[in-house]
């Protein structure tokens, strides 16, 4: 197993109870007791201390005496020094990441982590964990077991120099391992930090070898007691087995009182490594009381492939694509510190990428640098963000009539892609699961529990190899046709409905905001506002100079319209607001529009519509009366819109001024006058063309005065006719020549031929 980490000291005895015939696996009750925040040499004889030391140099003489500082001094003497283990246990946060469960789960994964670097490097095969009932933890292996000979620069064997010294093992520079999981060299000695006791077995050369630590000291257990000691035991016995196994009692008092080990989170973190490392077998038993289940076997043969696969699966959704892989080999340079000297030195980086898309929308991106999760992405992550994305956009969607088609639509129908229409990065990940993992020497993490990667030159080794190997697996004679049509089909949906709900989401900010802010300056407004107030809509500029002139300006206020308003019952939201003359209307009322129309806020209390009494009045009064019944709807069921019926002919008789709303009216009114000794003929009708000929006096007559004029209440009824008609008016007056010739050719049975000038 991977070597993990102190400083020798000189040996001393202790006496701790240990159950009779028990001395493998003591009690809960028999455990060591932590001295936590104590120096751990405080009742040596020879007065060293592995702890803190106020000044001076490490083995100086007698104990320099504490200053008698004040709470407001601040001079050398409050300068303190935490040596050895202390550091860890002051503040162990910093290296496990809390004190919770999290943390106390991540001892375990500092011992499994290095047991497993041995498989990853071909040394093992198997690696067990052991859940015991006294709350130790046991990790073994069958790796080439960590050296038991005396370290070169210390008085003490290898083996004790891994688990009491921080920084030091196997895995620095071209030592023993290549790439690993354990980096730092601190893994192993902070489990020992913060456990109350340790035993570490090594069998290799033929030897079983044993070492043991009590609160951090080295020694052993003999019967019922702990001897202190640097010696590595050897045990009496020969084997031709190799490895390591490390058991370690976590010191409860340093975690919180709920912190727990879960075996379940253990089963799914083993499953994980032996995906990252096929062909080990991994093992999980837990035998602590009320577990109750059979000990945890697996192994894989397929790797990230396979791990793809059952993630995928496990979702419940259909898949979209097979598993595709992709991996490669490439090397980059950076500095590091060779000798004390500033060197540069080449690197070998191992890229392997297993993914596939699902018919879900939820994304399963894992990343893994050597045998490590890096739950917080990094550097590798990025480079395979990005090379995703771009090979899409660039090959897979480039050229996407669906997109093109949207492209044009949010532009308006003119001008080039301006990428508003690529797909993003939440867009390619909708419904991907992939895993992507990275293995090279001395990686840079941030921060000791190692959930992000740092290291720059990674980013542009994944995303080269991300890209070309995508880009060939998605251009012709790559991947099988229908997967890759499957994928760019996802994917359009993606990118589709992304755009659809911004421009939803847009036009509802935008419809709120009508109203906030200034009004339409063709408005001619009232001077009171309330649910006496009305906005009179007038058809044209040529209309809007009579009306002005013949309203009462202290509750009438007239906005003139411009043409032919957009049809609300077949645009977009987002066109609607888009529309002039629809803009103008929701900004003069200035209580929104769509969802976002609160009635309450209206600025007027009746909207009255003013159109020519022909066919296009009859058109743009059908729009006007569509775009509230989708945009205010309120105000029709409250029956506070009003067509104000002006008259189609006009007539002077005697000192009577006579109108008719339509021809059969205006002939009917001829014959009534001409019973008596008048003649028809002499009756002149004149027929308005608009509401532009007629004068400020009969404009004001006709549809200005409460008095005399004639409203009409148009209802929800009303609406959806006029809904029907506005579809009938585009078909039949619209620009699209094709759909009034179909319509046409729809209908040319129900002409009757007698009536056709032919």
């Amino acid at each position: 197993m991977a070597p993990p980490n102190r400083t020798a000291g000189a040996s001393t005895e202790m006496t701790l109870p240990l159950t009779p015939g028990d001395a493998a696996e003591p009690t809960a009750d028999a455990q060591p007791r932590s001295r936590a925040g104590s120096s751990n040499g405080a009742d040596r004889p020879d007065g060293a201390s592995n702890g803190r030391r106020r000044g001076g140099s490490a083995g100086s003489g007698d104990p320099i005496p504490a200053p008698a500082n004040t709470a407001d001094s601040y001079d050398a003497d409050s300068i303190e020094t935490l040596e050895g283990l202390e550091a860890v246990r002051k503040r162990p946060a910093m290296y496990i990441g809390g004190n919770g469960s999290e943390g106390l789960m991540h001892l375990v994964w500092e011992i499994v982590d290095n047991a497993v670097d041995e498989a990853a490097a071909g040394f093992a095969t198997k690696v067990g964990v052991t859940l015991h009932r006294n709350g130790s933890v046991e990790v073994t292996d069958n790796g080439r077991g960590i050296p038991v000979n005396k370290h070169p620069e210390r008085d003490v064997s290898a083996l004790e120099v891994v688990f009491t010294e921080l920084h030091a093992g196997g895995k620095f520079g071209d030592g023993a391992y290549k790439a690993s999981g354990g980096l730092h060299g601190v893994g192993a000695s902070v489990v020992n930090a913060l456990s109350t006791r340790l035993d570490a077995e090594v069998r290799r050369d033929g030897y079983v070898n044993e070492l043991s630590f009590s609160n951090q000291e080295p020694g052993h257990f003999v019967g019922g007691e702990f001897r202190a000691s640097s010696d590595v035991r050897p045990v009496n016995r020969r084997t031709k087995a190799t490895g390591t196994t490390v058991r370690f009692w976590p010191d409860m008092a340093l975690f919180h009182p709920e912190a727990r080990i879960d075996a379940d989170e253990v089963r799914r973190r083993v499953r994980q490594m032996c995906f990252l490392v096929p062909g080990l077998r991994m093992t999980v038993d837990d035998r602590r009381p009320g577990a109750g289940a059979e000990p945890f076997v697996f192994v894989s043969r397929g790797g990230l492939a396979d791990m793809v696969r059952e993630r995928s699966e496990s979702t419940g959704e259909d898949a979209v694509s097979g598993v595709i892989t992709a991996n490669g080999i490439e090397t980059f340079t950076e500095k590091v510190p060779v000798d004390g000297k500033i060197t540069e030195v080449e690197r070998e980086c191992t890229v392997d990428i297993a993914l596939r898309w699902t018919a879900g929308y939820d994304s399963d991106v894992v990343s893994f640098v050597n045998t490590i999760p890096t739950t917080s992405g990094g550097t590798h992550l990025a480079g395979f963000d990005k090379a995703l994305t771009r090979v899409v956009n660039s090959v897979l969607l480039k050229d996407n009539r669906k997109l093109a088609r949207l492209a044009r639509d949010s532009r308006g129908g003119t001008g080039s892609k301006n990428g508003k229409t690529n797909a993003t990065k939440d867009d390619v990940r909708e419904g991907l699961v992939a895993a992507v993992k990275v293995t090279f020497s001395e990686p840079q993490f941030r921060g000791q529990t190692k959930q992000e990667l740092g290291t720059p030159a990674v980013e542009g080794i994944v995303a080269r190899i991300t890209y070309e190997q995508l880009k060939e697996w998605f251009e012709p004679g790559g991947g099988p046709r229908t997967q890759v049509k499957a994928i760019g089909d996802k994917l359009t949906a993606a990118v589709t409905n992304r755009v659809a709900s911004k421009q939803m989401l847009d036009t509802k900010r935008k419809a709120a905001s009508l109203g906030s802010t200034g009004m339409p300056d063709k408005l001619a407004d009232c001077r009171v506002h309330g649910p006496e107030a009305e906005l009179i809509l007038v058809e044209g500029d040529s209309a809007a100079g009579p009306a002005k002139r013949g309203r009462d300006s202290e509750f009438m206020a007239i906005l003139p319209l411009r043409g032919k308003i957009v049809n609300a019952a077949k645009a977009s939201p987002k066109q609607v607001l888009d529309n002039t003359e629809a803009q103008a209307i929701f900004t003069a009322m200035g209580a929104g529009a769509g969802d976002a129309f609160d009635i309450e806020a209206a600025r007027y209390g009746r909207i009255v519509i003013l159109c020519d009494a022909d066919v296009d009045g009859s058109h743009i009064r059908c729009l006007l009366l569509t775009l509230i019944h989708g945009y205010m709807r309120e105000m029709l069921t409250q029956g506070r819109v009003f067509s104000a019926q002006p008259p189609l002919y006009t007539a002077r008789v005697g000192d009577r001024t006579l109108r008719a709303f339509s021809d059969e009216e205006r002939d009917r009114m001829t014959a009534e006058l001409a019973r008596g000794r008048r003649r028809s003929d002499s009756i002149k009708w004149q027929r308005f063309k608009g509401l532009g000929e007629m004068n400020t006096d009969e404009l004001r007559h006709c549809a200005l005065d409460p008095e005399t004029r004639t409203l009409r209440r148009l209802t929800m009824a009303d609406a959806q006719q006029a809904e029907a008609a506005a579809d009938m008016f585009e078909v039949l007056m619209g620009n699209d020549v094709a759909q009034r010739r179909d319509y046409l050719v729809e209908n040319s049975s129900l002409v009757d031929e007698a009536t056709l000038d032919i």
